[in-house]
This record gives C-alpha cells, sequence and structure tokens, in this order.
C-alpha cells in the first residue's frame, strides 16, 4: 500500500448546490458561488488537529467523526494509500440544513483533498471521484455538481455506477437563494415522499425537466414554465409550511421559484437581473420568519485542489 508524502499540504474549495430545481428530482443540479475552504496537511500518522472556523464552528464533531475526514480516509483507502495522520482547518459559509448541500460539499471536501494529496503519486480521475463521492453520499444529484460545478445531470447507469453531464448555463441565467433561520432534515424531507405518484404527474415532470434543460442553457425566458413540479415538492410542503408560502409568493408574482434541495432554503431561477431584487423584496417583507438573502451565480469551476504553496487554483478534474 503507498503512502501519502508527509507534509503534503493542500487547499481545497468546494461551492454550495441545489439539487432538484423544481421537477428534476434526484436528477437535476447547480452549483453556486458560496463556498466551503479548507487546508489539509498530512503529519505523523496516529494525530488529528481539526479547526473549523465560520459556519458549523462549535457544533460539528472535531474527531474521525468529522464529515470531511471521514470521507478522506475512506477515499485514500480506495484510491490504495495508508492512512497519515491529518491537519484539517476549514473555513465554511455554508449554512448546514438548509438544503444547500452541505453534506455533500463536505464530502467532495475530503474526497477531492485526498486525491490532492495524492496528486504528486497517483492521478485521481473525475470518473473516479464521481463514484466514491456518490457511495458516501447516497446519491449524485449534489455531488455531481459540487465536484463539476455548473448544471449537471447526473443518473446511475445499468451497472449501478453514478453518471453525470456537466452543461454551461446561459449567461442570462441569475440567481437568488433565500436562507431561512430554520433547518430540514434530508432524512425526513425524504419520509415524505411516497413511493409511487400518479401515472399523468410523472409525466407533467418528465416533460417540466427536459423543458428546464432548455430553459437553463438556451431559452431562460422559460424558466416559470420550466420549474413547475408535481412530484415532491408539495409532498414535503406539510414538514415546511415557510417555505411553501414563500414559493406561493414568488410564483405569483412569476418568479421562477423551488424548493432549494431538501429545503427549506428557496431557490429563485431568473431570467433578468431585475427579477433578484424583486424576489428579495418579497422574501423581506414576510413577517412568519426571517429569510437571508444571498445574490449569486451558477459556480461554472466547481470543487478545486491546488498545493498550498501555490498561487492560483487549478480544477480538480
Amino acid at each position: 500500500m503507498s503512502t501519502v508524502s508527509r507534509n503534503r499540504r493542500v487547499r481545497v474549495r468546494v461551492p454550495a448546490t441545489s439539487a432538484n430545481l423544481g421537477p428534476g428530482f434526484d436528477t437535476l443540479g447547480l452549483a453556486f458561488a458560496r463556498y466551503d475552504e479548507l487546508e489539509i496537511e498530512a503529519i505523523e500518522p496516529g494525530r488529528l488537529e481539526i479547526n473549523v472556523d465560520g459556519v458549523g464552528a462549535g457544533e460539528v464533531p472535531l474527531d474521525e467523526s468529522h464529515l470531511v475526514v471521514s470521507s478522506l480516509r475512506f477515499a485514500l483507502e480506495r484510491f490504495g494509500f495508508a492512512q497519515p495522520g491529518l491537519r484539517l482547518d476549514a473555513v465554511n459559509t455554508i449554512a448546514h440544513g438548509r438544503g444547500l448541500g452541505s453534506s455533500g460539499a463536505a464530502i467532495v471536501a475530503g474526497v477531492v483533498g485526498a486525491a490532492g494529496l495524492i496528486a504528486d503519486q497517483r492521478q485521481v480521475t473525475g470518473e473516479e471521484l464521481l463514484e466514491v463521492a456518490t457511495e458516501l453520499e447516497g446519491h449524485p444529484d449534489n455531488v455531481a455538481p459540487c465536484l463539476f460545478g455548473g448544471v449537471t445531470i447526473a443518473w446511475m447507469d445499468a451497472d449501478e455506477r453514478p453518471r453525470s453531464k456537466r452543461l454551461t448555463p446561459h449567461p442570462g441565467v441569475s440567481l437568488v437563494v433565500l436562507v431561512p433561520d430554520e433547518t430540514m432534515s434530508t432524512a425526513a424531507a425524504r419520509a415524505l415522499q411516497p413511493e409511487q405518484v400518479p401515472h399523468k404527474d410523472a409525466i407533467f415532470n418528465l416533460s417540466r425537466s427536459a423543458l428546464l434543460v432548455a430553459a437553463l442553457i438556451q431559452s431562460p425566458e422559460l424558466l416559470f414554465d420550466a420549474t413547475e413540479d408535481r412530484i415532491h415538492q408539495d409532498y414535503r410542503a406539510s414538514a415546511m409550511p415557510k417555505t411553501k408560502a414563500l414559493i406561493d409568493a414568488l410564483r405569483a408574482e412569476g418568479l421562477p421559484a423551488v424548493v432549494s434541495g431538501a429545503g427549506p432554503s428557496v431557490l429563485v431561477l431568473c431570467d433578468d437581473p431585475a427579477d433578484r431584487l424583486r424576489a428579495a423584496a418579497i422574501a423581506e417583507a414576510r413577517t412568519d420568519t426571517t429569510w437571508n438573502v444571498l445574490m449569486t451565480a451558477v459556480d461554472v469551476q466547481g470543487a478545486t485542489v491546488e498545493e498550498a504553496s501555490a498561487q492560483t487554483a487549478s480544477p480538480s478534474v
């Protein structure tokens, strides 16, 4: 088994993501410009040092169960390398438990960090990164855009291996992410999803998913119709009534609002930058909860890893 070079240190940056995008349940996702940044160093075996600033500081575990650490160790084993000691310094800005892909970002940070630590001895392909990250996350719809950036279509092939296709969004697509103070468990949201949906609703979502791909890369003026959904958002509405109320208010004004991932955050996909201001005003006028407004853009680079001494980041895949 190979050994990670002692004192090798890398910097990793991973973007937040939003999955589903309305009709594309467990399939469509995008990365946006909100990041966790980490420095990871290989030190003497048996040692572990973790420092977390920003989101999660004082809350996330500082031992081997830390998701970045456990993901990194899983990846190193898969890549055929012995486990070094680790020093991890993380500065987090991706909110936890709000449908912004924080767990997927942590997993990708660990997997990409592992690839960076061994890059002087072995090159890891994007396909390998996606496969390991999906095994850890359970599904590829968040880890694919986190890894590769842009808009992604993710699926499992006939052999149950994850695959993805990255698309570059139309420059006219702009984003607003509305983040409440409340959190939502992905597992709890999935528990509300029925095993079967009506045939007409499945056909409805198939048409909207196809339309959404066209809207995102070619015709953003179609985003409102393209973001309609009948197979998951309404079923989950009872668990996040404030999210449902805000989405209804936004869509009543013609704004393409959807639940971000499992929620409770709201993603608004706009074809006019002025619509972002309208969406923000509607959210800020709500009295049921405080909505934090993130004016952002689609991240087109995805996860990056560089040697700590490097001056510019390079894509990990």
